[in-house]
């Protein structure tokens, strides 16, 4: 057996990822601050984050920081086929992948020394073949658990490597900010360090009781198991995604809620489909809205069964926002999300049977016709002779599907949103 001061798991991510492939495209951009996004920084070059310009920051206030800045579209469809060209070459190095999101993964090298090397070795070779193959720069961290890779990497950003050897954790994870904990967000930071605890180590020293009390008995027990190192969870490869979702940035103006109504059945519309194309079914809709003065809230929805039937999911999403309209008019609402959680495989959904309500009549009468209470077998349509059967809700779906896959999104629409400006959507970022 091998034995090694290296931990097996690579965390590995993109430096800078939508700017880095806008450098990598157009020479003229290299060296200088890149903004991808204009109403919303959608990313940032690190000569932009230099002076302060940073992910999801609005337009305005990014330019204001960094004038001289370059600020170019976004390029959704060339930075998706740079991440899978990324992403056959983790695969090339293990088969044990665990995505996290478009630019980052964790990689377990542990099965790898003989025939590979030490993690530090099959490190140095991944960030190699990154920038060859596709002339991207990318950061890993090399640690023993994915919470130490992840912080590791993020140390050594940007475009190097850090390894965190099982003797050293505690060494080099308590000096840091609590903010470098997984989960510490805002609000969290903010009650830690109104309690005076500002490093991970004071997170440490106190006792679990005690993190429980401040936080809630999940956040507590968490923080103060990865403060002292523990993370038991391994890579997992082939693991999906859990929820799927995107924002629009809205800007300063006030919007009405007609103006909202529209934003929100163009995100749906698009959610569903992405849904559908996954062969996924979600079971909770969940509303994200951030208001002038920068807090953030969230709405969510609990469906009676999974589904990725888009009128079924828009009005939930309806619902939420109707609800939201009090705070939305008093706060002035600067970002509208949706994402649709609790996802699964269409095939592990339990079929209804199609029974209209309207039918329940008409089977008693010919139950009571029979005798008996029960009503007879019948695969023949019970609705009156005439009468033409409802539609199949999902049959617009499909249809619409397949005329857009054909001729492209814009090839049909609702007439409701034939004047709407479709603005700037991006991926809903992860918590």
């Amino acid at each position: 057996m091998f034995v090694t001061n290296e931990g097996p798991i690579l965390h590995a991510d993109l430096d800078a990822f939508y700017a880095s492939v806008e450098q990598r495209d157009d020479p003229r951009l290299r060296g200088r601050p890149v903004i991808v996004g204009g109403g919303v920084v959608l990313a940032a070059s690190y000569e932009a984050k230099a002076l302060g310009v940073r992910t999801a920051m609005g337009g305005v206030q990014a330019r204001r920081l960094c004038p001289h800045a370059v600020v170019v579209p976004p390029r959704m469809s060339v930075y998706s086929a740079a991440s899978k060209a990324v992403f056959e070459v983790f695969r090339q190095t293990t088969p044990v992948v665990e995505g996290v999101s478009i630019d980052e993964a964790f990689l377990d090298v542990g099965g790898l020394r003989r025939i590979a090397g030490r993690p530090s070795e099959i490190a140095v070779r991944l960030r190699a073949e990154v920038l060859a193959q596709v002339g991207l720069p990318i950061t890993v961290g090399v640690a023993r658990t994915k919470f130490l890779a992840k912080v590791a990497s993020g140390v050594a950003k940007p475009d190097g490597l850090l390894v965190v050897p099982p003797d050293r954790e505690l060494e080099f994870l308590h000096p840091l900010p609590v903010e470098r904990l997984w989960g510490v967000g805002k609000v969290t930071s903010a009650k830690l360090r109104e309690r005076g605890i500002r490093t991970v180590r004071q997170v440490a020293q106190l006792p679990e009781a005690d993190l429980v009390s401040l936080l809630g008995p999940g956040a507590g027990r968490h923080l103060h198991a990865l403060a002292l190192g523990r993370d038991p969870r391994p890579v997992q490869p082939g693991r999906r995604r859990r929820s799927v979702g995107s924002q629009r940035a809205l800007g300063r103006r006030r919007r009405t809620m007609s103006e909202l109504d529209e934003i929100l059945v163009s995100i749906v519309d698009r959610l569903a489909r992405r849904l559908r194309g996954a062969s996924r079914v979600c079971r909770t809709v969940v509303l994200r809205m951030r208001f002038a003065d920068f807090t953030r809230a969230t709405r969510s929805r609990t469906l009676p069964e999974s589904t990725d039937h888009t009128e079924t999911l828009l009005s939930a999403a309806r619902s939420l926002l109707e609800v939201a309209q009090s705070l939305i008019y008093d706060c002035g609402l600067t970002l509208l999300g949706l994402s649709f959680a609790n996802l699964d495989d269409r095939g592990a959904v339990q079929l209804a049977l199609p029974l209209a309500l309207d039918d329940l009549p008409d089977l008693a009468s010919r139950a009571a016709a029979h005798g008996t209470d029960r009503p007879p077998i019948d695969l023949t349509s019970s609705r009156p002779p005439g009468r033409l059967p409802a539609p199949e809700p999902k049959a617009l779906d499909a249809a619409m599907d397949t005329v857009r896959d054909r001729f492209g999104s814009a090839a049909v629409t609702r007439a409701a949103l034939l004047h709407h400006d479709a603005g700037m959507e991006m991926p809903m970022l992860p918590d």
